[in-house]
């Protein structure tokens, strides 16, 4: 078996029996991304029959790019997240244990998202500076540069230490991952004034506010597609409660104009000739293109792709985790928490 430190290469785990459409969705994508990026090793972590039929057309051409790990179990979408630490032998454990050993540099599944989180916490584990790893999502806005949101389901129930860790979490996105200098933070509440929210936003503030981070005060939900702020924190209910609103709202936007489109003839030639700028529309409302959410403060990149994943998905899941690998995130995340929590006491 590889190792991670070979010269040159990016080993990245595949847990191909996660999602709706493994294991055929999840090694086809496996295989575009090994065409696309030649520094690529893959570990297709899977039954071993299932990914061999798959990947049989495509042996001779990738001779040596990628290794079947097996592992006969499967979590499915519903079982509880913590039933993946007695599953030993499942895809997603041994993908974990592989990033685990190092001779992975990263991990991507589109399975059960809180068992995903749950092999990030427990079996990659979280950087020493770092109480709890979080999930952020980078949402398009009208001004064209994304509003990173965290927590947005990693963490249900946290202490206004956690939402500072967080600012710093996406601090560090912002600046190396989207190349965002300086990024203005803000903390997600019901009025823009100080003194507003609940008692976790309450606490939380002057944390933030006394921080070296470039702290803008309170963000309210319209924010978050307006990019007046780069990065803004919550917990993980509020944050997933977001994600889940606005992924629906944009598939539902999108399905609205199919229908009233159809109503007329002059609305129908008035799509054909929008029909460049309705698709890209779309494209900023496809999950696929974005390939999914990263796991930020584990050791290791790790990618949680949506259920539903197509082969584009795990695609662009995949070129998302070398991002944060090329970039050496991890690395600039630990020397972010060491100066941003300097002299705090938390």
């Amino acid at each position: 078996m590889n190792s991670s430190s070979d010269k040159g290469l990016f080993h990245l785990a595949l847990d191909c029996m996660g999602g709706d459409y493994a294991p055929y969705e999840i090694v086809k994508g496996g295989i575009e991304a090994l065409k696309i990026f030649p520094d690529l090793y893959l570990y297709l972590v899977g039954k071993e029959e299932d990914i061999e039929k798959i990947i049989a057309p495509y042996k001779k051409e990738l001779e040596g790019r990628y290794e079947i790990v097996p592992a006969d179990e499967i979590i499915a979408m519903d079982e509880p997240p913590l039933k993946v630490l007695r599953k030993k032998n499942s895809s997603l454990y041994k993908a974990a244990e592989l990033v685990k050993e190092k001779k992975a540099d990263a991990l991507v599944s589109a399975g059960n998202t809180g068992a995903v989180l749950t092999v990030g916490k427990f079996v990659v584990g979280a950087i020493e500076e770092l109480e709890r790893p979080s999930i952020a999502v980078a949402f398009p806005t009208t001004n064209g540069k994304p509003t990173i949101l965290l927590d947005v389901g990693a963490n249900v129930d946290v202490k206004p230490k956690h939402l500072l860790q967080f600012a710093i979490i996406g601090h560090t996105y912002a600046e190396e991952i989207l190349n965002i200098k300086n990024p203005k933070i803000g903390i997600l509440s019901i009025g823009e004034e100080e003194g507003k929210g609940n008692e976790l936003v309450k606490e939380a503030y002057p944390l933030l506010k006394a921080s070296k981070l470039n702290f803008k005060g309170n963000a309210e939900g319209r924010d978050i597609f307006t990019g007046e702020f780069d990065v803004i924190v919550c917990d993980g209910f509020v944050g997933n409660i977001v994600l889940k609103a606005s992924e629906s709202l944009g598939i539902s936007i999108i399905e609205m104009l199919k229908k009233e489109v159809k109503r007329s003839l002059l609305a129908r030639i008035g799509a054909f000739l929008m029909r460049g700028v309705l698709n890209r529309l779309k494209k900023k409302a496809d999950f696929a293109e974005y390939g999914g959410t990263p796991l930020l403060g584990a050791k290791a990149p790790i990618i949680v792709t949506h259920g539903k994943a197509n082969y584009k998905a795990i695609v662009n899941a995949i070129r998302s985790s070398r991002q944060f690998y090329i970039h050496h995130f991890n690395q600039v995340l630990s020397k972010n928490l060491k100066k941003f929590l300097n002299g705090t006491n938390l």
